[in-house]
């Protein structure tokens, strides 16, 4: 016989689905605190540099970091 109708081959797994990120959204107040501290900090900073610098607050902000505390944690 053949065994092209046979059940006894298991389905592969599926791949396990990534993560969701759970992410909190910044308030207004850290989008305006941040927009202020871009204005002093990236004045001497080139594009990439700046948006480098920026998406490292955001991540850090949005964990209830301050402006203060997230700069002083990347400058490290």
């Amino acid at each position: 016989m053949s065994s092209y109708g046979s059940d006894s081959e298991t389905p592969p797994a599926p791949a396990p689905a990534k993560k969701k990120r759970e992410g909190k959204k910044m308030t207004d107040k850290q989008k305006s605190d941040l927009n202020k501290h871009m204005e002093k900090v990236g004045k001497n900073m080139t594009a990439t540099e700046k948006k480098s610098h920026r998406m490292k607050m955001m991540g850090r902000m949005r964990k209830g970091m301050t402006v203060n505390k997230a700069h002083k944690d990347i400058s490290k």
